[in-house]
């Protein structure tokens, strides 16, 4: 369901990804390992469409997305493509659902329909007391939860996660990849994660290793 392809990126005068493929199917938890630089977050953040690769081939869903218009871009990456990052960035004026339906009302998606979803997500990850809440009154746990409920409030192809549990604690990090295991079998939701947690990458289908802009057989 996501297709990399002989993927180059270069910064100034260094090569950071040097012709690296990738294949995900639909319902994997993928992890992707490797020394610091050694190209992850790179390689997540142009399978994620936020960045754009010098050259090679990239698709989700049969869909070629590498030569789209940055417009075109924008509106599929906010419908297919969820994110989840080591700071949650959730927007501290905003309440724990208003969070939530964020992605969703951009999207242009019916606003009590999107606010429904939301709220079923956030009671699914066990914060269905917290709506009303703002982010500076949730613990760090619940904070990367409404992260979580806020990138599948538009039930993407993918969620792409850049170390989702770097910034919290051992028993907050078991809780959030039991999470993503339960998602996959509740949804058959896809998950790519950067990370450098050994618990997290051996609960996933595969790892990939990354070593110097490159996939390194295991």
């Amino acid at each position: 369901m996501l297709s990399g392809h002989q993927i180059l990126k270069n910064y100034g005068s260094v090569q950071v990804l040097k012709g690296v493929d990738v294949h995900i199917q639909k319902g994997e938890i993928v992890s992707i390992t490797g020394a610091s630089g050694a190209g992850k977050s790179t390689l997540l953040h142009i399978l994620g469409t936020l960045d754009k690769p010098d050259s090679g081939e990239l698709s989700i869903n049969g869909q070629r997305i590498d030569n789209l218009s940055s417009k075109s871009l924008a509106a599929f990456r906010n419908n297919n493509i969820g994110f989840i990052f080591q700071f949650h960035h959730l927007l501290p004026e905003f309440t724990a659902l208003e969070n939530v339906c964020i992605p969703g009302w951009i999207g242009g998606r019916n606003r009590n329909a999107t606010s429904q979803r939301a709220k079923m997500l956030l009671e699914e990850l066990g914060l269905s007391h917290r709506l009303d809440n703002k982010p500076n009154a949730l613990s760090g746990g619940e904070q990367q939860r409404v992260a979580v409920a806020r990138a599948l409030i538009n039930e993407p192809a993918i969620i792409m996660a850049d170390e989702p549990t770097g910034n919290l604690d051992s028993a907050n990090a078991n809780d959030m990849h039991q999470l993503f295991i339960r998602l996959r079998n509740l949804y058959q939701q896809t998950f790519l994660i950067v990370t450098h947690n050994e618990d997290l990458a051996r609960m996933s289908d595969r790892v990939l290793h990354m070593k110097d802009g490159r996939m390194e057989n295991l």
